[in-house]
């Protein structure tokens, strides 16, 4: 096998001739779960679901993954793809729209993919660009594009040769397209960078977005004489900031007095490792990890810090109810964050926290009963055949409707390869945790 080739001892020519075949590897393997993702996507039609359960809150229901001319599959099917292939749900149903839109819509697109002279990822972005277009259309893109889909130009040009193939291929939807991205403006903070840094991107008509990028100039050259320690681009960011600070002078250190309040909830620990001189390392929550100097240098010189004692999460006293207290869900997001699906993403406090065991079979309201997830994988555990337990408070161990087993916990999610009947084997990978035994129910 290629993988377990030695390298040691070969030429140039040897070398690249075992990155070639590397390459065609990974687009066989590429081809190839597009294929299956296919197969799976019609294997789980909507005949297959149960006519007394259409309409019922929370079941199931077929949808519409791909573009028009594409059938329609069962809603739960990427679940258990997505498992499988270790990737999340939504990955997994984006890979199964593909699939479908390049079977059902991308002319000889999908021909030349399964022959090696397309990229896989050159095809599943022009289907991605024409989801919305009729499927005539959108087979129109596929053929106009197809020839240059082999990497003969760069990524970019690609990019905008789809684009103008789109635009040309339906320009009224492209109109409407350009109507409707005039309503989508936004100005927020994105999803965090790593370091201690964020971003904010606003969005908007060509004019103000150049409107904003002159007056932040202009700003900045005006201050350059009173900061003239700052990069231009730091001085460009604090330009900005005391631009939306009203009140605020030319001195940066006046910016405190006229700034808005702002929450950071920053999770510190002090152990051992700060006895032994080690630089600790701290959460700041939705921001990601970040050294004692950064909270020192960053919030130390002008945040007013309030210090919450330590939740005891284990003495988390169960309730004889079903609803769950406040104090419970703070424990279970301190001890598990993510939502607990395999292969799941989401971070969101607004998550829905689950009953592991349901509360009418005897599941406690407690800590250890607990597990955070999105509603569309709450809605899967609850009707889409999958089993979980919870065999230590914050580990979670899955079963699958096809008898594969994944185990998640705070590292993430695990496959449980080979046998499994005999489900203490959990115990055998925590073996620093008491004994426990595990026991599904027969159906």
């Amino acid at each position: 096998m290629l993988g377990t080739m030695a390298l040691d001892g070969m030429g140039e020519d040897e070398v690249l001739a075992f990155a070639g075949s590397c390459a065609e590897t990974v687009h066989d393997a590429e081809v190839g779960l597009l294929r299956a993702a296919y197969q799976w996507a019609v294997i789980h039609s909507p005949e297959r679901l149960d006519p007394q359960d259409l309409g019922r809150p929370g079941r199931e229901k077929a949808r519409l993954y791909g573009g028009d001319g594409t059938p329609e599959v069962t809603e739960f099917a990427a679940a258990a793809f997505g498992a499988r292939i270790g990737r999340t749900t939504f990955a997994a149903g984006q890979l199964m729209a593909d699939a479908l839109d390049l079977v059902h819509r991308g002319g000889d697109l999908w021909a030349r993919v399964e022959a090696g002279e397309v990229r896989v990822s050159y095809a599943r972005f022009v289907v991605k660009q024409t989801r919305d277009l009729p499927k005539d259309a959108a087979q129109y893109v596929a053929s106009a594009v197809a020839p240059y889909a082999d990497g003969r130009i760069p990524w970019t040009r690609f990019e905008a040769l789809v684009e103008g193939a789109v635009a040309k291929a339906d320009p009224k939807a492209a109109r409407e397209k350009e109507e409707k991205a005039a309503k989508a403006t936004f100005a927020r903070k994105l999803r965090t960078d790593a370091y201690g840094m964020a971003t904010f991107m606003a969005r908007g008509p060509v004019p103000w977005i150049e409107q904003i990028a002159a007056m932040v100039k202009a700003y900045s050259a005006a201050i350059a004489d009173t900061v003239p320690d700052l990069t231009e681009d730091e001085r460009d960011l604090l330009a900005l900031v005391m631009l939306l600070t009203p009140g605020a002078d030319q001195n940066p250190d006046t910016l405190a007095e006229h700034a808005p309040t702002v929450n950071l909830y920053v999770h510190t620990y002090a152990g051992p490792d700060h006895q032994d001189g080690h630089e600790g390392i701290n959460r700041v929550e939705g921001h990601g990890p970040v050294t004692d100097a950064w909270v020192r240098k960053t919030l130390g010189a002008t945040c007013r810090f309030k210090i919450y004692p330590v939740i005891d999460l284990a003495g988390q006293a169960p309730v004889d109810a079903y609803e769950i207290p406040e104090r419970h869900r703070q424990a279970v997001h301190l001890m598990t964050p993510a939502d607990v699906f395999p292969y799941s993403s989401s971070l969101s406090r607004t998550m829905q926290v689950d009953h592991t065991t349901p509360y009418d079979r005897g599941g406690r309201s407690g800590t250890g009963n607990y597990g955070p997830m999105t509603i569309p994988h709450h809605r899967i555990k609850t009707h889409g055949g999958w089993d979980v337990k919870q065999p230590f408070p914050g580990i979670y161990l899955w079963r699958d409707p096809h008898d594969a087993y994944y185990l998640v916990d705070h590292t993430g999610t695990r496959q449980l390869k080979g046998r499994t009947d005999d489900l203490p084997l959990v115990v055998e990978i925590y073996r620093n945790l008491p004994d426990t035994r595990l026991e599904w129910d027969a159906a």
